[in-house]
């Protein structure tokens, strides 16, 4: 008798661990997402190119105020209604204004004036100086021989006689 409760416990331990397999098998379900919400770096990879209108800046995915987390959440959710980036960087740029982008929406013109008027720049700076240093000729208000006596204001003759008077 004592070998036969022998057996008996022996088999409990294993019987015990499968009961407790099985169960868990038939308990267990596949989880399923409730709905089809974008996930956080979806939402980032729109919000890292786009800079948050309140702060001066600041990329709207790293910014801590609460209006740019209300703003990722309305980024989370027109992905969720199906809308592009494109669909959702105009919404803002409509919304906030083109300072909201990361990049300007015509880069050629945002690089190509700054170059263009800096050219501007150098060569009215270059014509000034070039101007300032040239010699200007100055026109003798004192006749020479070969032209004809120019007529002069009495109080302009009056000034040259005094200043030769004084040398």
């Amino acid at each position: 008798m004592s070998n036969i409760k022998l057996r008996i416990t022996n088999y409990k331990l294993p019987l015990a661990i499968l009961l407790a397999l099985v169960v868990s098998l038939l308990l267990a379900t596949t989880v399923f997402a409730q709905d089809d919400m974008p996930t956080d770096d979806e939402v980032n990879k729109i919000a890292k190119e786009l800079y948050c209108p309140v702060c001066e800046s600041t990329p709207l995915d790293v910014c801590p105020t609460e209006a740019c987390r209300q703003w990722r959440e309305l980024i989370r959710q027109q992905l969720a209604e199906g809308k592009s980036e494109e669909e959702i960087k105009q919404y803002f740029v409509t919304h906030y204004g083109a300072r909201v982008l990361s990049e300007p929406p015509n880069r050629i013109a945002s690089y190509l004036v700054p170059a263009l008027a800096f050219l501007a720049g150098a060569f009215l700076l270059f014509r000034g100086f070039r101007m300032w240093i040239k010699p200007v000729a100055v026109e003798s208000a004192v006749p020479t021989d070969d032209a004809a006596p120019v007529p002069q204001d009495d109080y302009i003759r009056r000034m040259e006689e005094e200043l030769k008077k004084r040398k």
